[in-house]
């Protein structure tokens, strides 16, 4: 090139073919005019527009100002060019900047990419440190991202690169998926704490229900787009279609002109009442899930608005609300077994049970009078059941729920992660709670994870109430031997199929079963020679009767349903028209779906280091009919260039 640039073919070959053609500007700079101008004579503007094209990426846009002065100029860091290929990348972002704010577009270029790569080096770390132990992210967390924080990037970068881990073709990086799922659960988790104790801190006064419930929504599914805004903009619209009705009905009424302004008559107000039922029960017929009362999903608002069904405390968020908006003030009532609405029937505040009416949200906007509702309950309660509570309590309720929900589990992933949720919220509200504290230290001993943080809870707990020495020094006992037994990590054990004893083993790692029995698919991540349960679990799960009993190889599988098994070689097969099986720790076994099978990751192959020669063969032999489209190589990981590191402004 004329103006001695050192550009990458690829990007040569890509300008040319922009610029390139009879009669036009080639890349070599030359005209066909013979007048000897260059590529670098056209204006600025021009140049940029030309650099702004979609198939140029930003490796292309490096090497292109590293060709020459005139060139690296055009792409400096406030210019286009950059902002152009940053908006391009991660358009995510873009609601981060204000629309004519002047920025460094290669600074953030830069410091995005280095936050993308180093959010990889630490997920992949993960694998190695957790394949053995049960996971728990924020035990690790803060030493792995304090090199994060050295680079002053926003904390949205680390976000935005999880977010596109977990985008990335569904049946690739599946182990890289599945830690970075757990990373972003545990970051935004944080970011909602941090709210919620924000929100916590101001005066009773500005606690919204409405605000509270949606951090708890948020909170318990950090994964979900939840926001505030979202939930609002939808109570806007049920707002709207009341006022229709209202109008209808009075097209005079205040709260048609005015909104969030209290109602003094009462005659207004029981118009509001009846326009708000007549919406909410009859034309969008919300309800109260009778039929599954104990779903968890009937306490996270966003669900309660997409399913139109609750329970009494979350229907009575949104009544209440709505209510508000439209001049009528209600009141929370944590009555027993059924949360409920109280509206005074005075014009001025009453301290007497009588002077209210109590709704039930739950039971379509019934009005009950003191006595209905012991009839609601089935038994006599005392006054102070009637009186109204603050936000805080209703939180407390509303997260004390959950807890009962996820007491009621049944040992399965969810019901452990719903507890620890709650148990987080529950103790954020009331952080001094001792039953709770026990229980969450119970948790988080039973589960094996975080030992450390275990003893900070215990010695909380000690210093709170004395009278609780015994269960704290039992735990702490045991907490410190399991801290001591992490000190000196057991080698993972090796099994191969090759070995005398393990010839019996037909099943190897990453095929996809079914089982026999019981119908269900599954896929293979360990296998023991012989059932190495105790003597109870064999008898009640009646292995005698099997053909070759316990003296049999036992397979370890991961379940549709969220449950991980031990089955026995004689009750499974091989599954006819292997399927992905959409269990929430395939990623920690697996990197990949191959259609006929999953490849083992790097860890399980150290544990099973013949089993992958060994799936790939059988599945060739049985699935060779299959797609091979899978089979084509991931997306590489992202690389920092070195153009893109070395540019400066």
């Amino acid at each position: 090139m004329e103006c001695g640039c050192c550009m990458m073919s690829s990007s040569s070959g890509k300008m040319a073919a922009l610029c390139g053609g009879d009669g036009c500007l080639g890349f070599t700079g030359e005209i066909s005019d013979a007048q000897g101008k260059k590529l670098t004579d056209l204006p600025a503007e021009l140049l940029e527009f030309i650099l702004c094209s979609p198939v140029l990426s930003y490796l292309d846009i490096a090497s292109v100002s590293c060709s020459c002065k005139r060139l690296h100029d055009v792409c400096h860091g406030r210019g286009k060019v950059w902002e152009h290929q940053y908006k391009l990348r991660w358009p995510r972002l873009l609601k981060y900047y204000r629309q004519l704010e002047c920025c460094d577009w290669l600074k953030e270029f830069q410091t995005r990419q280095s936050v993308g790569l180093q959010i990889r080096k630490t997920i992949e770390s993960f694998s190695k440190r957790f394949f053995v132990e049960v996971p728990c992210v924020g035990q690790v967390l803060g030493d792995s991202f304090k090199e994060l924080e050295s680079l002053g990037a926003p904390e949205h970068f680390c976000e935005d690169e999880l977010i596109s881990i977990l985008n990335s073709d569904k049946r690739k990086s599946l182990t890289l998926k599945y830690y970075a799922k757990k990373i972003l659960y545990f970051l935004r988790q944080q970011n909602v704490l941090k709210s919620l104790k924000g929100f916590l801190g101001r005066s009773p006064d500005h606690h919204s229900p409405l605000e509270g419930a949606v951090l708890i929504d948020q909170y318990c599914n950090p994964l979900a787009e939840i926001s505030l805004e979202s939930i609002s903009a939808q109570l806007e619209e049920i707002t709207a279609k009341i006022k229709k009705t209202l109008q209808m009905r009075n097209p005079t009424h205040p709260s048609l002109r005015v909104a969030d302004e209290d109602l003094e008559d009462l005659v207004l107000q029981r118009q509001v009442v009846c326009a708000l039922n007549s919406v909410l029960y009859e034309q969008l017929q919300y309800k109260g899930n009778e039929s599954d009362y104990y779903n968890p999903l009937n306490s996270y608002l966003h669900q309660v608005l997409t399913r139109r069904t609750g329970i009494p405390i979350s229907l009575s968020v949104l009544y209440l609300t709505l209510a508000k908006k439209l001049g009528v003030k209600l009141e929370p009532v944590n009555f027993p077994n059924h949360f409920l609405l109280r509206w005074c029937q005075r014009s001025e505040r009453s301290s007497d049970i009588y002077d209210y009416v109590y709704i039930d949200a739950f039971g379509k906007g019934k009005q009950l009078t003191a006595k209905e509702c012991e009839y609601l309950i089935g038994h006599q309660v005392t006054s102070d059941y009637y009186s109204a509570v603050s936000t805080e309590e209703m939180l407390l309720r509303m997260v004390g729920n959950l807890l009962n929900i996820g007491k009621r589990g049944e040992g399965s992933e969810k019901s452990y992660q719903l507890l620890r949720d709650s148990l987080d919220l529950y103790l954020t509200i009331n952080p001094d709670n001792v039953q709770y504290l026990l229980l969450q230290a119970r948790l988080y001993f039973h589960l094996g994870i975080w030992p450390e943080k275990v003893l900070d809870i215990l010695q909380h707990i000690q210093a709170l109430d004395p009278s609780q020495h015994g269960a704290v020094g039992y735990l702490v006992q045991h907490t410190l031997e399991h801290i001591q037994h992490k000190s000196h990590p057991a080698e993972p054990e090796v099994k191969r199929r090759s070995d005398k004893e393990n010839r019996e083993v037909q099943y190897s790692t990453g095929l996809i079963m079914r089982h026999k029995r019981s119908g269900y698919n599954c896929v293979v991540y360990g296998w023991d020679a012989k059932c190495t349960m105790g003597l109870e679990w064999i008898t009640t799960m009646r292995v005698h009767q099997l053909p070759n009993g316990p003296n049999q190889p036992f397979y370890n599988v991961l379940v549709p349903d969220g449950t991980s098994r031990y089955a026995a070689q004689d009750n499974l097969e091989l599954h006819p028209s292997p399927l992905e099986i959409s269990h929430p720790e395939v990623g920690r076994y697996f990197s990949e779906f191959r259609d006929s099978h999953y490849t083992d990751n790097e860890q399980l192959q150290i544990c099973y280091p013949e089993d992958l020669a060994h799936t790939t063969r059988i599945t060739q032999e049985l699935y060779s009919t299959l797609s091979t489209g899978s089979e084509q190589e991931g997306p590489a990981e992202p690389q920092m260039h070195p153009a893109v590191k070395s540019q400066s402004h």
